[in-house]
């Protein structure tokens, strides 16, 4: 073999074997080894530390984020209810029907879930300003705020209102056979003026509809709170077992629930008229606290002329003989709804005599009225679109009915405080019907005020509000339905929407101010606003 031909092999000889060249590798000392898997297993337990402290920090972050969006959502007093959630409902639903429709299944999915808006801390807010705390028909309630039964038609949210702070939830109302009420559209949003207007003309599913959805309600809370279930729950707690209003099923709170005739029910039969209201009375009286006579819905036709003096007294004898016949330990309490548009001294001085005559236990002063002269000021500058829904038909609510609502507490609390009408001759008088003068002798009487410590501030707000002008904040002395005179009481509704007039319609003699469309456009948080307006009203005048 030649030179060149060796130097060739030598140059290109093989690769050799990976694994013998693995094992051609340099061989380190133990100790610079050691140290340097040492270093290794630091660097990579200092990334593990990071990582574990990155992951720990976001996720305490998204708690956090979750939990102080959770507390501010849930709270009445957060902004973005009446400043974004209104607007934003009344944008994506132009017909204010469905917008109220939604707003009412969105509350109750989120109170199913445990998620919906509610008072936080109720007792102690309560504890850090005035004492609004009333006493009406024996029960001492937190406030004398109430909600009106427009906001819920079918008892579908009772519990989800009266998480929102109210001290008396208006349901209904509830005529006896389902009835679709009038066509859509039927409601109508007036935004400048905050206002509504509708002809629902009582739609409901029913009165046994209603009757079922309560019951089932209280037996759901006594299964809850450690009652039991079936029937001899529902019998403990609707028979006080519980220690809560059987109503309301909350402390401090009752629940009100309004009963209508059925529109096919013809007026002039006050035999037939009579068994629709007694009918859903025996229906749902188990499950209310009060029960509330519609007889002033300004879109059923004929049903305001049953506020005439005769038929009313026969409608309302019949209530409250169903009333106190209810399989319960304590009988609800019976008020009538009265129409604003009956303001005539006659029409007026009817009702109270039929208030009298038939032993009921209290009116509501207002509902929506169909009049439209005088409603809004000229000055005020409509759009022309708002311009023709005024002219729609139906019953208007809204800021506007403040003064005539206030107007009407005033004289109905005057004549109801001067006591029953002589009775004609050869007739006795009714047996409720002693001297209101000496007012309730237990002192737990109907709209009795435990108010105490706060100045009263009746001069302050109403000036001189006549016989029984008294308020929130008044003296023992006063009382809420005005000196002494507590045997009928007077919740009013119509077109109160801040504090000072909630303390203005109580000055007059009201012992409940209850709200409607300032709930529709102000949001969830519309009545711990109202109450802490009413707390700073009192504090400055006091």
């Amino acid at each position: 073999m030649s030179h060149t031909s060796l130097r060739l092999l030598r140059t290109h000889r093989p690769p050799l074997p990976r694994l013998i060249l693995s094992q051609c590798r340099p061989i380190l000392p133990r100790a610079t080894l050691h140290s340097t898997r040492s270093a290794s297993t630091e660097a990579s337990d200092a990334r593990s530390l990071v990582t574990r402290l990155k992951n720990f920090l976001f996720g305490t972050s998204i708690f956090l984020f979750g939990a102080f969006s959770y507390l501010y959502i849930t709270d009445t007093r957060a902004g973005v209810h009446q400043w974004l959630a209104v607007p934003a409902l009344r944008w994506i639903y132009p017909d204010a029907e469905d917008a109220h429709h939604v707003g009412t299944q969105t509350l109750k999915a989120l109170y199913s879930f445990g998620i919906h808006p509610r008072e936080r801390n109720p007792k102690v807010q309560d504890s850090k300003g005035p004492d609004l705390s009333i006493e009406v028909f024996g029960h001492k309630l937190q406030n004398p705020i109430g909600t009106s039964a427009g906001i819920d038609k079918l008892a579908e949210i009772p519990d989800a209102l009266l998480a929102l702070g109210p001290a008396i939830v208006e349901v209904g109302g509830a005529t006896p056979y389902p009835q679709d009420g009038n066509p859509k559209p039927r409601v109508f949003r007036l935004p400048s003026q905050k206002a509504l207007i509708n002809r629902y003309g009582l739609n409901s599913l029913g009165a046994e509809d209603m009757a079922m959805r309560l019951r089932e309600r209280v037996r759901l809370f006594a299964y809850h709170n450690g009652y039991g279930i079936g029937e001899e729950a529902e019998e403990l707690v609707l028979n006080g077992g519980a220690g809560v209003p059987p109503g309301s099923l909350a402390e401090g709170k009752l629940l009100a629930v309004q009963v209508a005739k059925n529109k096919f029910t013809k007026d002039e039969d006050l035999d037939a008229v009579r068994r629709d209201y007694v009918y859903c009375v025996e229906m749902l009286a188990p499950y209310a606290d009060i029960l509330v006579v519609n007889v002033s819905s300004p879109n059923t036709p004929g049903l305001r002329t049953l506020q005439r003096v005769e038929p009313l007294t026969k409608i309302l004898e019949g209530v409250v003989g169903a009333a106190k016949s209810v399989n319960r330990e304590t009988a609800p309490k019976v008020m009538v709804k009265v129409s604003p548009d009956e303001d005539q001294d006659e029409q007026i001085e009817g009702i109270v005599e039929a208030i009298w005559r038939s032993g009921v236990d209290g009116v509501i002063v207002g509902n929506t009225t169909k009049r439209r002269h005088n409603l809004i000021p000229q000055h005020v500058d409509l759009s022309p679109k708002e311009r023709q829904i005024l002219d729609e038909q139906g019953g208007f609510s809204g800021p506007h009915m403040f003064e005539r609502t206030l107007g009407l507490v005033k004289r109905y609390r005057r004549l109801l405080d001067e006591g029953p009408p002589a009775p004609p001759k050869g007739k006795k008088q009714p047996k409720e019907s002693t001297n209101p003068v000496a007012g309730p002798t237990s002192g737990d009487g109907p709209g009795s005020t435990i108010v105490e410590k706060v100045e009263t501030v009746k001069e302050g707000l109403t000036g001189s509000g006549g016989t029984g002008s008294t308020g929130v904040g008044g003296s023992l002395t006063d009382g809420l339905t005005g000196a002494g005179h507590g045997q009928k009481v007077i919740f009013a509704t119509g077109g109160i929407t801040n504090g000072k007039q909630a303390l203005e319609i109580l000055n007059a003699g009201a012992s409940v101010a209850q709200i409607y469309t300032a709930l529709i456009y102000g949001g969830v948080g519309t009545v711990s606003r109202i109450k802490k307006e009413m707390r700073e009203e009192i504090e400055k005048k006091g």
